[in-house]
C-alpha cells in the first residue's frame, strides 16, 4: 500500500475507533437538563415532602429508596441525616407489593433516565435501599382492606418467588449499586385493618431465606429495630403506621445503615 493511502487509512480507522469508544462511554450522550428532569418528575411523582425533586450534586453518591408508606415516612429524615454526604432519592409513589416492583421500577427508568428522556438523569445508583412485604401480607377485597372476606395479596411462596425476581433484576440492572434490603416492620400485636398479627415475622423469615442466596445484599433489620418501640411509635391502635417520633428514629437508623454502605 502506498504511504499516502496507508496514512489516510490509519487516520480514518483512528477516528472510527475514537468515535466508537466515546459513544460506548457516553461521551456524546446528551447532558443532564435539570429543567427537563424537574418537569418530568413533577408529572410522575406524588405530592409531599418525601417526593420532592432532587437535583443531584455530581460530587456526591446517589442513594435510592424504594418502599411503601413506612419508607415514605422516614425518607425526609434520611435526607437530613445524609445531607452533604449523598443525594437521597426515593421512588415516586408508594411501592406497594412485590409483584409491582419491577414494572414500577421500569416505569421510573423510562420516564426519568436517558436515553428514554432526552436530557434526563444520566447517573447510576450507588446504593439502593429497598423493601416489599407489608402490602404482600395484607388481605384485600374490591381494592379495600378486608381481613374477613378478602384475599391475601401474595402468599408467602409467591412473595419469595417475586423477591427472587427483584434481586435478580436489581443485580442485572444496577450491577455497581450496593443493595440493602430492609425487613418489614411489624403488624401490631392486636392486629390491624386488613392484616394479621405475626405475619410480618413469617414474611421476614421467608425474605431472609431468599436473601441467603444473595450474600452481597446487605440486610437492614428494621423490624427488630422498630418492634421494641412499637407502642410508643405507632400512630394509633390497629394501624401499621408510625408517628413523627417513630418516623424520625427509623430515618436515623436507615441513614446510618446507608452511610455504612456508601
Amino acid at each position: 500500500m502506498e504511504r499516502r493511502k496507508f496514512l489516510k487509512y490509519v487516520g480514518a480507522t483512528s477516528i472510527y475507533i475514537g468515535v466508537s469508544s466515546c459513544a460506548s462511554t457516553g461521551f456524546f450522550r446528551r447532558k443532564y437538563d435539570e429543567g427537563v428532569c424537574r418537569e418530568a418528575w413533577g408529572k410522575l411523582a406524588n405530592k409531599g415532602e418525601a417526593f420532592a425533586y432532587v437535583n443531584p450534586d455530581k460530587k456526591l453518591p446517589n442513594v435510592f429508596i424504594y418502599g411503601d408508606s413506612i419508607s415514605i415516612g422516614y425518607t425526609p429524615t434520611v435526607r437530613t441525616e445524609l445531607e452533604g454526604k449523598a443525594n437521597v432519592f426515593r421512588f415516586h409513589k408508594n411501592g406497594q407489593s412485590s409483584n409491582k416492583f419491577i414494572p414500577f421500577m421500569e416505569k421510573m427508568k423510562t420516564t426519568m433516565f436517558q436515553p428514554y428522556l432526552k436530557g434526563g438523569w444520566d447517573f447510576d445508583w450507588d446504593v439502593i435501599h429497598f423493601n416489599v412485604g407489608l402490602h404482600d401480607l395484607k388481605y384485600v377485597k374490591n381494592g379495600k382492606l378486608d381481613l374477613e372476606n378478602g384475599k391475601q395479596v401474595n402468599t408467602i411462596e409467591k412473595y419469595k418467588e417475586n423477591l427472587h425476581g427483584i434481586c435478580e433484576y436489581l443485580m442485572k440492572e444496577y450491577p455497581k449499586a450496593k443493595l440493602i434490603f430492609a425487613t418489614t416492620t411489624a403488624v401490631p400485636d392486636e392486629g390491624a385493618d386488613g392484616r394479621v398479627a405475626g405475619d410480618s415475622v413469617k414474611y421476614n423469615k421467608a425474605a431472609l431465606e431468599v436473601l441467603a442466596g444473595y450474600p452481597s445484599i446487605a440486610i437492614n433489620d428494621l423490624y427488630s429495630f422498630t418492634k421494641p418501640n412499637a407502642k410508643d411509635w405507632y400512630i394509633k391502635p390497629h394501624n401499621v403506621h408510625y408517628n413523627d417520633l417513630g418516623k424520625k428514629e427509623q430515618g436515623k437508623e436507615v441513614a446510618k445503615i446507608i452511610a455504612e454502605n456508601l
